[in-house]
C-alpha cells in the first residue's frame, strides 16, 4: 500500500486539528505529519485513518487517538538520543513517533499476535526501535534501565513501582491511571525516592494486561 498525496494532505489537516486542540510541540506535530497512519490500521478503517479517533486493531486492542499520542509524547519532552521505554507496542504507531524524534526505543508488548506483527512491520517502514520485547509491561525492563522517559499506552489500575524505579533522575513517566476511565498522570523523578506528580484530565484506554504466570 502506498502513501499518496491525498494521504499526505489528510495528515496536514490532522496536524492542524491537533494544533487547534492545544498541541504545541513542533517536533511532535512534524512526526505525526510524516507517519502514514493508514498503514498501521485495518483496511476497513482506511477511509478514517486521519480522523482524530481511536480504532480497533488485532487482539482486541486499539490504535490510539492521534491527540492522545501527541499529548502523551509532548509530556515526555523527548530529546534526540534519549533512551525511552514504551509499555504497550500495539500497532507500533506510537513507537514510530518516538523513533522519528530520535529516541532509542525499547518497547514491550503483552499480546503475542501484536508483538509478532509489529516486529516485522515497523522495520519495513524504516522505523527501527532498539528492541521490541514480548513480555510483561508491569515489570518494565531492568536490563536497560535507567530510562530518560517511560510511556504507558494502556490504562493501568495502579502505578507499577518498577517503572518508577527505572527512571533516571529528572526522568518522566507518562501513564494513564484508573480502571474504566483513566487520569493522564506525569511523574518526574527528583531523587531516589522523590517524585513530582502532575495530573492532566481523563482519557480512555484499553487495560494494561499483567502476566499472571
Amino acid at each position: 500500500m502506498k502513501d499518496t498525496f491525498k494521504h499526505q494532505g489528510l495528515r496536514q489537516k490532522l496536524v492542524a486539528t491537533l494544533k487547534a486542540k492545544g498541541i504545541t510541540d513542533k517536533k511532535v506535530l512534524d512526526a505525526i505529519g510524516k507517519i502514514p497512519r493508514h498503514l498501521f490500521m485495518d483496511s476497513s478503517f482506511l477511509d478514517h485513518a486521519y480522523q482524530d479517533k481511536a480504532f480497533p486493531i488485532a487482539a482486541d486492542q486499539t490504535i490510539s487517538q492521534p491527540y492522545t499520542v501527541a499529548f502523551q509524547t509532548e509530556l515526555m519532552q523527548v530529546k534526540s538520543g534519549d533512551t525511552v521505554l514504551e509499555i504497550g507496542t500495539g500497532s507500533g504507531y506510537q513507537t514510530a513517533v518516538l523513533c522519528l524524534l530520535g529516541a532509542k526505543v525499547f518497547s514491550i508488548e503483552r499480546q503475542n499476535e501484536l508483538y509478532k506483527k509489529t516486529s516485522k512491520f515497523l522495520p519495513k517502514l524504516g522505523y527501527r526501535a532498539k528492541k521490541l520485547i514480548f513480555g510483561d509491561g508491569y515489570i518494565g525492563l531492568e536490563s536497560e534501565a535507567p530510562f530518560d522517559s517511560i510511556i504507558v499506552t494502556a490504562g493501568a489500575p495502579f502505578v507499577p513501582k518498577p517503572l518508577l524505579s527505572q527512571l533516571k533522575i529528572d526522568g518522566r513517566l507518562v501513564i494513564p491511571v484508573g480502571d474504566e476511565v483513566q487520569v493522564m498522570t506525569l511523574f518526574i523523578r527528583k531523587g531516589p525516592k522523590e517524585f513530582e506528580k502532575h495530573e492532566f484530565g481523563e482519557f480512555r484506554f484499553v487495560p494494561l494486561l499483567e502476566d499472571k504466570n
